[in-house]
């Protein structure tokens, strides 16, 4: 992965967009993959394979590159081990740990916001069909 130049636009609007503590904590978690990752290490340590098996359409690339930021933002450990063949752990840190709870009430909310926009959708449906 390229180096941002610390000039750049990229770099200045993140440093300034992480002045505030909730935009700097969903940028860690933000994009498509990252927070299904770490739901993935909630139960404990898995290999690069079971990740990979465990998240559906994720290319080994996108793994790779999300597990490495992961890493760099202190939100996942990984561990080598001295072996042959050589093996690799990850696993949440102790920060993130934190986080457990936190998304367990964002998916609470997702699942009431689905429900109540798959209600909204019924009755919009239903207006359509009166007014035909």
């Amino acid at each position: 992965m390229a180096k941002r130049k610390e000039s750049s636009t990229n770099t200045e609007n993140r440093n300034y967009i992480t002045t505030c503590n909730l935009t700097y904590a969903v940028c860690l978690v933000g994009g498509r993959w990252k927070l299904l990752i770490l739901c993935k290490l909630e139960k404990g340590k898995l290999r690069f394979g079971e990740l990979r098996n465990q998240i559906c359409n994720i290319t080994e690339r996108m793994l790779t590159l999300q597990l490495r930021e992961l890493e760099r933002d202190g939100m996942v450990k990984r561990t080598v081990y001295a072996e042959v063949p050589p093996r690799v752990e990850y696993e949440l840190t102790e920060i993130s740990l934190k986080l457990v709870p936190i998304w367990g009430l964002i998916s609470n909310w997702g699942a009431e916001h689905k429900e109540t926009m798959a209600q909204k959708n019924a009755i919009e449906a239903e207006n359509l069909v009166e007014q035909e």
